[in-house]
C-alpha cells in the first residue's frame, strides 16, 4: 500500500503523523511510504532519517494526497487538506468532528474513509489512541496554568507550589479521566492544594488510593464544582465523553465570580470545551481575558512538545497503522470492532452517533457505512 504523511499545518503543529522507525516497519513489510519534505523536521526528524528508513520524499503535499492511498497525520485536517480528499483515500488521525460542522461536511463531501484516533477503543472499552496525548496534555496543563499565574500573563501573581510560610496555588481539576489525572499527578509534585471532581466513584477511589490525603476528591455536584471553582487559582477542564461535544460545566456567570487573576486551562477544547466562555486559541496566541480570568484554550496542546508527543502517539497507532495496510481499510475495519469504533466518516456517511447528536444530522452505523464501498 502507498502510505503518505504530510506535513502538519495547523498553527505552530510539529508533530507528524509516523516517524522513521515507524516507516521502517512499514516498508520492511513491502509497503510505500510517501513522506512530504520537511515533515518531521522540526522535531529532528530529517528527510535523510526517512530515506535511510526506506521513505520517498515528495517536494509538497499536494503529491503525497495524489499518489497515497492511505493518509497518516496528527491534526484534523485543514481545509486545503480536505479538499485534496478523494474515496480512494483512507484518513487516519484525530478529528474531533463533534463541534466543527465544517469539517464534517468536508469530509462527508470527499466520499473518503476517514478514522478518528479519538474514538479507536480497546477491548477493556479505554481510548488507546487518545490516551498518550491526553497524558501529554493533563501533564502540560499544570505548566501551562502555572505560567499563567505569573503576573506578567495577567495572573494572580501566584506560585503553585508556594514557598515555607506562604500556601500555596489551590488547583481545581474538572475530571478523573486520562487528562485529570496526568495534571493531577503534576500539580500534587508541584505542591499545590488539589481537589478533582469527577461523576465516577470508583475513579475518585482510584485518585484517593493513590494521591491519599494529598488531595481532596469531590463527586460533582452543581453545588460542590461551584465552591471548588470559586476556591481556585486554576481550574482544569479535563472532562471527555468520547466523539461527543464535551458539556459546558461553568457558566458564565460562574466565570465572573471567580477570583480576578485565576486561571482556566481547558483540555477539552477540541471537543467545544468545558467552559462557557472558551473558544479555541493557538500557541501563537494561547491566551484571553474574560471577566478578569486568564482562559488558555489552545486545541492542540501536545504540539508544544512535538517530539515527546510524537514518539509517544506512534506508539500507540503503529499497529493500527500496520493493519490498515497489511490487510487494506476495508478488511481492516471488518476484522476489528475497535478499530471499526474509529470510523466515523465513510462513502460520504457520517456514521458516529454523538456527532450526529450534535450536530442534529442522521447517521448511519459504521459497519452499515463500511460495506457500501
Amino acid at each position: 500500500m502507498n502510505v503518505g504523511v504530510p506535513k502538519e499545518i495547523k498553527n505552530h503543529e510539529y508533530r507528524v503523523g509516523l516517524t522513521p522507525a515507524s516507516v521502517h516497519e512499514l516498508t520492511a513489510r513491502g509497503h510505500r511510504v510517501l513522506m512530504e519534505s520537511q515533515a518531521g523536521a522540526a522535531i529532528g526528524m530529517s528527510d535523510e532519517d526517512y530515506r535511510a528508513a526506506g521513505a520517498v520524499i515528495l517536494p509538497v503535499a499536494t503529491e503525497v494526497f495524489d499518489r497515497a492511498e492511505l493518509i497518516v497525520k496528527v491534526k484534523d485536517p485543514q481545509a486545503a487538506e480536505r479538499r485534496l480528499l478523494k474515496p480512494h483515500h483512507t484518513l487516519f488521525t484525530f478529528l474531533h468532528l463533534a463541534p466543527d460542522i465544517a469539517q464534517t461536511r468536508d469530509l462527508m463531501a470527499s466520499g473518503a474513509l476517514c478514522i478518528a484516533y479519538e474514538t479507536v477503543t480497546d477491548v477493556a472499552g479505554h481510548l488507546p489512541l487518545l490516551a498518550p496525548m491526553s497524558e501529554v496534555a493533563g501533564r502540560m496543563s499544570i505548566q501551562a496554568g502555572a505560567h499563567c499565574l505569573e503576573k506578567a500573563q495577567g495572573g494572580r501573581g501566584v506560585l503553585l507550589g508556594g514557598v515555607p510560610g506562604v500556601e500555596p496555588a489551590r488547583v481545581t481539576v474538572l475530571g478523573a479521566g486520562v487528562v485529570g489525572r496526568n495534571a493531577i499527578a503534576m500539580a500534587v509534585g508541584l505542591g499545590a492544594e488539589v481537589t478533582v471532581l469527577d461523576r465516577d466513584l470508583g475513579a475518585l477511589r482510584q485518585l484517593d488510593e493513590r494521591f491519599g490525603n494529598r488531595i481532596k476528591t469531590l463527586m460533582s455536584t452543581a453545588r460542590h464544582l461551584e465552591v471548588a471553582v470559586l476556591e481556585a487559582d486554576l481550574v482544569i477542564g479535563a472532562v471527555l465523553i468520547p466523539g461527543a461535544t464535551t458539556p459546558r460545566l461553568v457558566s458564565r456567570e460562574l466565570v465572573a465570580r471567580m477570583k480576578p487573576g485565576a486561571v482556566l486551562v481547558d483540555v477539552a477544547i477540541d471537543q467545544g470545551g468545558c467552559f462557557e466562555t472558551s473558544h479555541p486559541t493557538t500557541h501563537q496566541d494561547p491566551t484571553f481575558e474574560v471577566e478578569g480570568v486568564v482562559h488558555y484554550c489552545v486545541a492542540n496542546m501536545p504540539g508544544a512538545v512535538a517530539r515527546t508527543a510524537t514518539l509517544a502517539l506512534n506508539n500507540a497507532t503503529l499497529p493500527f497503522v500496520l493493519a490498515l495496510a497489511d490487510k487494506g481499510a476495508r478488511q481492516a475495519l471488518l476484522d476489528d470492532p475497535h478499530l471499526l469504533n474509529g470510523l466515523n466518516v465513510a462513502n460520504g456517511l457520517l456514521c458516529r452517533r454523538e456527532v450526529a447528536q450534535a450536530q442534529r444530522v442522521d447517521f448511519v452505523p459504521a459497519l452499515d457505512a463500511l460495506v457500501q464501498r
